[in-house]
This record gives structure tokens, C-alpha cells and sequence, in this order.
């Protein structure tokens, strides 16, 4: 690797680093710490959903925000440091309405980072597709697999120091990865933008979400992830019950879920550019969507702890994968100048709202059907393979 790949490389990785270390120690302890402040189920279900919900007005917004005034580094940065400095309202916020403001106050602030962090890594990743001397970069899957393997080390400092010093530590730890984060944006470097035609200048100007969704690639790449990525709703809700009642236990279903996490990082880190650039974008959303087929057709026909262990390596395609045939496709069609407000609207209406709905839909297949809801998520997978094979 040469040194000048080195030194662009390096701050993308420590700000991935932190940001998704900064998601693993707050996702699995923030019902708990409600919980702890005293809120009632519902009223914990009514806080996070109401932050699911704001994630999907808040996310494009700063999206637009960062592309019209060319400041994703600034609106990145500005989004992290509010998210700090909110983490530890929850621990002074008494009663159902603070922490519901809290609550979707830092939902807001976070719904942005994911999609602005990727934004700012595909435009100096993958130098073969610039039509410039921007100079040498790097491979995108490098800092998303950094993000994956901190988020995992995150999960597993939050228990450890949730154990020890309380989860009002986490918070605490949650509000320092997110600061660092902040702090670390800056550094990153931000190739400036391709030239683009004066028609599509003037596009951008009548209006970003409309000329987006006027792009027959993006609104497919939206489809594909939202029918593929949608249908984890089921596994990510209902996969630890189900092992449950066949006899799984806590220990060994923790070990399933962590072989299926260190799958999607072997991918970004080794297997997944030589696949892409192998099968094209088309091919290895196609293979993603293979993937999903097989996996929760297993899982709708049973819970064998040797067949759980032999389908959980099919995460890294249909999650890992996916993810970067989708970067792909939308770092090579949507003019770069929209390339912010395209991945919020990706990642926060496109999947989040996919799998906010399908969430819903699979708590009514589950209690309905058991395990043979899962043929419905295999379906949806069956339903994005024609449209994958056209990206």
C-alpha cells in the first residue's frame, strides 16, 4: 500500500472506528436504561419508535443540508457533537416526556451519520471509478469492515462495563465514541466533486428528492435493499426466540450471532470487492438475494443447531455484500453532488422504513405462523431477484 493510500485511509478508519463503536455500545442497553428510568413497556416501545419515525424526516434533511451547501465533513461533525452532548440528558431526564424529548432529539442528530460517513468514504475510495487525479485511494469494504468489527467491540465493552459500573457508564462511553467521532471528521480528505452537464446542475436545483427518484438505478438499488435487507426483520426479531424454544440456549445463540456479524466483516475486509468486481453490481445483488432465499428457507423448516451454524456465514451476502453492490451503483449513477442526500434517503426511507414496516408485519407472520413466517421473508428475497439482476 502506498503511503499517500496510507494517510487517506487511516482517519477514515479511526472515524469508523468510533462511530460504530459509538451504535454498539448504546443499541442493546437503551430499553434497558428506560427501563431503568422508570418507563412502563410501552411507553419504552412509544420512545424508540418515535425515534425510528423522526430518523426518516431528520436523515434526508441533513443529507440535503450537506450537499447544497457542499458540507458533509461540517454537517457530519456538527450531527456527532450534538449526539454527545445529548447521551447524557438521559441520565438527568425524569418522567415519560423528558426522555421522549431526549430521546427524539438524539435520534435526529443520529440518523445522519451512518449515510454522511459513507458519503464522505465513497468519494475518496475506489480511485478506478474518478475520471480524475484525485490521486490514489482505497477499498470502500476496508473502513465499512472497521465499522462492523468496532461495532462488535463495542457490544462486547457496553456489557462488560455495564456490568461493572451500571448502564449510566454506557451512556457515558456511548457520549465519548460519539464526540471522537465528531472531533475525528475533520481529518478525513474530501476529493472535490466530479464536473457534472449543466442539465444535471439545473436539476439540482429544481429539487434533489425528485430528480433522485427520477433515476431508474437509484429507485431500483431502493427496491433491492429494502425487499433483501427488509427481510432480516423477522431474524433480527424473532431468530433468538425461536432457537430458544428449540432448546438453543443464551450462550450458544450468542456464538450464532457472532459468527453471522464476523461473516459480514470477513466480507468487507477480504472476499467482497474480489466478488464484486468479479460478478458485477448485478451479479452479487443477485447472489445476495440467493442468499436470503436459502437462509430463511432453512429457518422456516427448522431450528438444528448444526444447520442454525451452517446458514449464519450467509449474512456476509446478504447484508455485506448487498451493502457494497449498492454503494456501487450509487457512487457510479447519482451526480456527486447529490451523493449525501442519495444515501440518507438510502439508508434512512429506503431500508429504514423497509424494515420498520416489515418489524411490524413479522411480529402479526410470527405469532401467527411460528417459524413459517420465514418462507415470507425468503419470498421477498425471491421478489428482488429480477430486479437485482438489473442493476
Amino acid at each position: 500500500m502506498e503511503p499517500s493510500t496510507r494517510r487517506a485511509l487511516a482517519p477514515f478508519l479511526i472515524l469508523f472506528a468510533a462511530l460504530y463503536a459509538g451504535f454498539g455500545v448504546q443499541s442493546p442497553y437503551l430499553p434497558a436504561l428506560l427501563d431503568d428510568r422508570g418507563l412502563r413497556p410501552e411507553a419504552i416501545g412509544m420512545v424508540l419508535a418515535a425515534g425510528t419515525a423522526v430518523r426518516l424526516a431528520a436523515g434526508p434533511s441533513a443529507g440535503r443540508l450537506a450537499d447544497r451547501f457542499d458540507a458533509a465533513k461540517l454537517v457530519f461533525a456538527g450531527c456527532a457533537a450534538a449526539a454527545a452532548l445529548m447521551a447524557p440528558l438521559y441520565l438527568s431526564a425524569q418522567g415519560f416526556w423528558p426522555l421522549f424529548a431526549v430521546g427524539l432529539l438524539q435520534a435526529a442528530a443520529l440518523a445522519p451519520l451512518a449515510p454522511l460517513c459513507d458519503a464522505l468514504a465513497l468519494g475518496a475510495a475506489a480511485p478506478a471509478q474518478r475520471d480524475d487525479a484525485a490521486g490514489p485511494g482505497f477499498d470502500y469494504g476496508w473502513v465499512r469492515g472497521a465499522g462492523s468489527g468496532a461495532f462488535i467491540v463495542g457490544l462486547v465493552l457496553s456489557g462488560q462495563v455495564a456490568g461493572r459500573y451500571g448502564i449510566a457508564a454506557v451512556i457515558w462511553l456511548n457520549a465519548a465514541l460519539l464526540a471522537a467521532a465528531a472531533l475525528c471528521a475533520p481529518r478525513v480528505r474530501q476529493l472535490p466533486p466530479r464536473r457534472v452537464a449543466p442539465s444535471t446542475a439545473a436539476s439540482r436545483e429544481r429539487g434533489s428528492v425528485v430528480e433522485l427518484f427520477r433515476l431508474r438505478q437509484f429507485r431500483r438499488v431502493v427496491l433491492v435493499a429494502a425487499l433483501i435487507l427488509g427481510s432480516h426483520a423477522m431474524h433480527d426479531s424473532f431468530a433468538v426466540i425461536r432457537w430458544g424454544a428449540a432448546g438453543i440456549g443464551p450462550g450458544a445463540a450468542g456464538l450464532l450471532w457472532s459468527e453471522s456479524v464476523a461473516s459480514e466483516v470477513v466480507v468487507f475486509f477480504i472476499i467482497g470487492r474480489p466478488l464484486l468486481d468479479r460478478l458485477g453490481p448485478a451479479g452479487a445483488a443477485a447472489l445476495a438475494a440467493a442468499a436470503g432465499m436459502v437462509r430463511w428457507s432453512v429457518e422456516a423448516q427448522t431450528a438444528w443447531l448444526p444447520a442454525m451454524a451452517a446458514i449464519q456465514p450467509l449474512h456476509g451476502l446478504t447484508f455485506a455484500l448487498l451493502h457494497l453492490a449498492n454503494m456501487r451503483v450509487l457512487a457510479e449513477t447519482v451526480p456527486p453532488r447529490l451523493a449525501a442526500t442519495a444515501l440518507t434517503l438510502y439508508g434512512t426511507v429506503g431500508v429504514g422504513a423497509a424494515v420498520a414496516l416489515l418489524t411490524l408485519i413479522s411480529g402479526s407472520l410470527y405469532a401467527q405462523f411460528g417459524a413459517q413466517g420465514f418462507w415470507v421473508m425468503a419470498a421477498l428475497c425471491a421478489a428482488a431477484l429480477p430486479l437485482a439482476r438489473k442493476l
